[in-house]
């Protein structure tokens, strides 16, 4: 299993990769929570819709630097950030108990 790490967290935090179009498309779908977070690469947009719970989402560039990171609860639709090529998902509150926040890179293991 993948892991990623922040400068700001040294300790391994789980990471599910959804590369292909249709683990993109299900992504945190039918399901009550997760642990660790989901990558989905490429993306640059996200939404809600179906969702049973509130999630954190964080925008990453090609060097997988945040862009932003922004609190969706269910039922919304993200508009497209320009310059994202993948998006971190992650249960809403974790990203700021991990530390992440614009400008932080993230190192992925076994990605």
């Amino acid at each position: 299993m993948a892991t990623f790490t922040t400068p700001q967290n040294p300790e391994p935090v789980p990471l599910e990769l959804a590369e292909s179009v249709r683990a993109r498309r299900r992504g945190l779908l039918d399901r009550d929570g997760i642990e660790g977070a989901l990558l989905l690469t490429p993306a640059s947009a996200v939404h809600t819709m179906g969702m049973r719970f509130a999630i954190d989402v964080a925008y990453l560039d090609r060097k997988l630097r945040v862009l932003a990171v922004r609190t969706m609860r269910p039922g919304r639709v993200g508009l497209p950030r320009f310059r994202a090529r993948h998006v971190l998902e992650a249960e809403a509150g974790a990203m700021e108990r991990w530390g992440l926040r614009h400008g932080v890179r993230i190192t992925v293991r076994d990605f």
